[in-house]
């Protein structure tokens, strides 16, 4: 029985969680953060969400889980001999970033934790780099925001605009919905007032 000073706890609260991960990837965060106007927090866990349903990502971290785990009908086999990513790390300089997740997702990684061998803060850190890395999350956070930001017509402008310049690029280098989301970031520092003036404004250059 509950008593009255206690309180109930919120069965929708979210748990904090705070990764050491690369400079560069905060970066990354913090650009697809600002030039969507979302907060640091909702972008990183939807990394992770995203990271954690994909075959391609959890694939990837297999060599290295220490014990089971499971996605879906796939079982990874686990094996205790092979070393554990807690203490290793790379040459990059580090920063820390927060996150907030849900219980089932805060389940999720420390399920993933265990199958690593690892903290629950040193999985996220892990899965936050795979994550990016292997899926195109870039490209699809991006695309989406965009959506939201020009009408139907502009929007099919702009795909083609893309599709058009990558067809005829004599470089290697592909205009991806990334690509163009660092070059929405420079003009906003620039004191560019809105994404959308910014994309009309580039679309016209490459006509």
């Amino acid at each position: 029985m509950i008593q009255g000073n206690e309180r109930k706890k919120r069965s929708d609260k979210k748990i904090d969680c705070k990764p050491t991960i690369s400079v560069h990837l905060k970066e990354c965060i913090y650009r697809l953060a600002y030039i969507t106007n979302t907060p640091v927090k909702d972008v990183a866990e939807e990394i992770c969400v995203v990271g954690l349903r994909s075959r391609n990502v959890i694939e990837h971290l297999s060599q290295f889980f220490r014990r089971d785990f499971r996605l879906g009908n796939t079982f990874y086999m686990g094996d205790l001999e092979r070393e554990s990513l807690q203490a290793k790390k790379g040459k990059e300089k580090t920063a820390r970033v927060t996150i907030r997740f849900t219980q089932r997702i805060h389940e999720r990684i420390c399920a993933l934790a265990y199958a690593l061998d690892v903290t629950p803060s040193r999985a996220t850190a892990i899965l936050l780099e795979a994550s990016v890395k292997n899926t195109n999350f870039i490209d699809a956070f991006t695309r989406h925001y965009l959506q939201g930001q020009l009408d139907e017509g502009r929007m099919r402008e702009l795909k083609k605009v893309i599709r058009f310049i990558n067809q005829n690029n004599p470089y290697e280098e592909q205009i991806s919905w990334g690509v163009l989301l660092s070059y929405l970031y420079e003009e906003l520092k620039l004191g560019a007032n809105h994404v959308a003036d910014s994309l009309n404004e580039w679309m016209e250059k490459m006509k």
